[in-house]
């Protein structure tokens, strides 16, 4: 096979031959500088570019403002509540029955205009009547064991009585002031018998004395006479007084029948028992009676004091011939067993009492178990309640009924009731009678008038969240003509307060700013050639080039005045006081163009 050979191009005259290597690295530095200028160039344009950009994006437009005024005026401004409410019925009726039954009769029909108290309609329920019936039966067994509970707290408190009254016995007290003649004696601890002995007391501040006298002086003798009586042994006499006259039949040895007379005399402390005294009374004529003969001194009263109740003595004060005083203590016993009886007696009159509570709770409930059984009884022999119209009647003679049907409904729609919400703010304004208008919702939008008849203060809740106080207020609509349906909702507006004559100014122009001493003020800013004298300092900050001002400097021709504002709508505001009226004042800025 021939071998195959490249041509090689001859080199031009006058030009040396270059070599392969250096040909290369020419071509290299070419391309480096071409790729360098390039680079330099998009680089370039780019930092212009980006510089523009910025420019561009952070540019500051100047701010196009226009100052909007307007005028202090004299003006009338009022302050109104506005709102909505459905209205309903005044007075609706239904009548839901408890028990089934059967229909006899049926007076009205739904559409039906009725009177109170007259007839609906009749049904039989011999469930209804038997559930009366019933009522009746567990009142009478409740009223029963109340009867019961109340005669066993009775016997429960006479027991507690009866052991009080032991239990103050075991205290021995002197009956009635007087001397101790005998006295037991008894140790400490060991227990006393009921009815024992204690001491006998004896009354000695009174002496007595029973004589005889005969009854042809029964007429000249009576209780209370005078009576002078005489004691031989301290050879004194005592004036007495006759206490007693006993009419009995004394015959003396020689025939004579004589009648008793107790006198009475004071001891002055020397006498004693069974001395002889001697005794005269003086007759209406001023003659002496005499008795038939002397008696004989005795105490007044004479008693056995005894324990009447049984106890271990706890101590004693019995002296033999001691003088005491009526209630001084002579005898002091205890008994454990007397006291725990009467903490149980107590114990068992307290569960009686919380018994008897459960009891008379019964009773009540029983009560009204039985009271609601015969309404529902009078249900099924029905008239109506109030004066109305039947808007609904499920009934049909011969017809059953069960046991929670509603089956007749009466409204009184001739008065509707409204009830609207009005806030802490405006609540003071409302009064009973006020009259309130009313716009319908509903089709032509008709015309009523509201007259408040309640409002509810205790009633409150926050709206919304809004921090106010709601309270609901009642409105009453006449609904003769029957133009206004129950459920339709009505708009209500009424003015709550009203100012006539006084300074108005846009709401808007109120600014609210902080002063030096940190108080918060009102402020209006008004236009003057000078400062008023009203006029207060504030700090407005210096605006920042682009930036939107809040208010008119002094510069401006303009000054923050101190006011006090009154009443408010939704656009004006009463000035009180601060303004003089008619004078140019700052309401806003109008912004036309802001940050680029």
């Amino acid at each position: 096979m021939a071998e195959q050979q490249t041509p090689v191009a001859e080199t031009p005259a006058g030009q040396p031959t270059p070599q392969k290597g250096s040909s290369v690295k020419k071509k290299q530095n070419k391309r480096k500088l071409r790729n360098g200028i390039i680079t330099l160039v998009v680089l370039a344009a780019l930092g212009v570019g980006g510089y523009f950009l910025y420019g561009f994006l952070n540019k500051e437009e100047e701010v196009d403002t226009e100052l909007q005024t307007a005028v202090a005026d004299y003006g009338m401004i009022q302050s109104s509540v506005q709102g909505s409410g459905s209205a309903r019925a005044k007075e609706s009726a239904a009548i839901t029955l408890s028990q089934s039954g059967t229909v006899q009769q049926l007076y009205v029909t739904a559409g039906d205009v009725v009177t109170a108290g007259q007839p609906l309609y009749t049904i039989f329920s011999q469930a209804a009547e038997d559930e009366v019936t019933k009522r009746q039966e567990d009142l009478s067994a409740a009223q029963e064991k109340v009867t019961e509970g109340l005669k066993s707290i009775s016997e429960i408190q006479k027991d507690i009585s009866d052991l009080s009254a032991k239990q103050e016995k075991l205290t021995v007290r002197a009956p009635f002031a007087g001397k101790i003649l005998s006295a037991e004696s008894f140790t400490e601890g060991k227990k006393v018998a009921e009815g024992s002995t204690v001491c006998t007391l004896v009354n000695d501040r009174q002496m007595k004395l029973s004589l005889y006298f005969s009854y042809a002086y029964e007429n000249a003798v009576s209780v209370g006479q005078q009576v002078s009586v005489s004691v031989p042994a301290v050879m004194r006499s005592f004036e007495g007084k006759v206490e007693t006259i006993n009419k009995v039949h004394y015959i003396s040895p020689e025939g004579t029948d004589n009648f008793e007379v107790v006198v009475v005399f004071d001891n002055p402390g020397t006498l004693t028992q069974d001395m002889e005294a001697a005794a005269s009374l003086t007759a209406a004529d001023g003659s002496p009676i005499y008795p038939y003969q002397n008696g004989k001194t005795e105490y007044y009263e004479v008693r056995e004091v005894v324990a009447e109740v049984a106890g271990p003595m706890v101590s004693s004060n019995l002296l033999r011939y001691a003088n005491v005083e009526e209630g001084d203590v002579l005898l002091t016993l205890s008994s454990d067993s007397l006291d725990e009886e009467i903490r149980s007696r107590r114990g068992d009159l307290e569960n009686a009492q919380k018994a008897q509570e459960d009891l008379q709770k019964n009773v009540t409930t029983a009560q009204e178990a039985l009271e609601k059984a015969r309404e529902a009884l009078q249900d099924f022999d029905a008239v109506s309640p109030i004066d109305g119209t039947v808007t609904s009647c499920t009934l049909v003679e011969g017809g059953e009924v069960k046991s929670g049907d509603t089956v007749i409904t009466i409204s009184n729609t001739t008065t509707m009731v409204v009830t609207i919400s009005v806030d802490d703010r405006n609540i003071a304004y409302v009064k009973p009678g006020m009259m309130v208008d009313l716009q319908s919702n509903w089709g032509d939008g008709g015309m009523f008038t509201g007259v408040v008849t309640k409002i509810d203060m205790s009633l409150s809740g926050d709206s919304m969240g809004s921090g106010m106080t709601n309270y609901p207020v009642t409105l009453e609509v006449n609904n003769f003509d029957n133009t206004l349906l129950e459920g339709m909702w009505l708009s209500y507006s009424f003015v709550t307060s009203q100012s006539d004559n006084c300074i108005i100014v846009p709401m808007q122009s109120v600014k609210y700013v902080s002063l030096d001493d940190g108080e918060t003020a009102s402020v209006v800013f008004i236009q003057a050639e000078s400062k008023p004298e009203n006029a207060v300092d504030i700090d407005i900050p210096e605006l920042m080039p682009g930036q939107t001002p809040t208010y008119p400097s002094q510069e401006d021709g303009y000054y923050a005045v101190s006011v006090e504002t009154g009443l408010s709508d939704n656009y004006n505001v009463e000035i009180k006081e601060g303004l003089q009226g008619g004078e140019t004042i700052f309401v806003n800025y109008f912004v036309t163009q802001g940050w680029g």
